[in-house]
């Protein structure tokens, strides 16, 4: 089963870089264990866009976005036998930023994806 992480956050600015280092550990155990898909950080606010329906009219609004309270800052996707093998990644995770992000506070959004009909 496959599921992607967002990891959510009202902090602004890089993460400290010793977080990023513990990051760069765990993903390499992740990847060298076949678990790893895909992950990546985002860019900041400010080079992004929000593409919008809303009234039946589309907009573009360019970043940064002014009502912004919680950003999206990174993903990954995963590649578990069940949601708990998932979710115990998940806390790990969490824990990395706990002990190593100075005050960082924001949420891992654990979601499995849904499959595709085969061909």
């Amino acid at each position: 089963m496959r599921y992607m992480y967002l990891v959510k956050s009202a902090c602004s600015g890089p993460p400290p870089q010793r977080l990023m280092e513990e990051i760069g550990k765990l993903a390499e155990r992740e990847m060298k264990a076949g678990t790893v898909v895909d992950m990546g950080g985002l860019m900041p606010l400010a080079m992004g866009a929000r593409v919008r329906l809303a009234g039946g009219k589309v907009d573009v609004i360019d970043g940064p976005f002014a009502e912004a309270k919680e950003v999206i800052g990174g993903y990954a996707i995963f590649e578990f036998k069940t949601r708990e093998e998932a979710l115990a990644s998940a806390v790990e995770f969490m824990n990395l930023h706990k002990e190593y992000g100075e005050g960082w506070e924001g949420e891992c959004e654990m979601r499995q994806l849904a499959q595709s009909p085969p061909p």
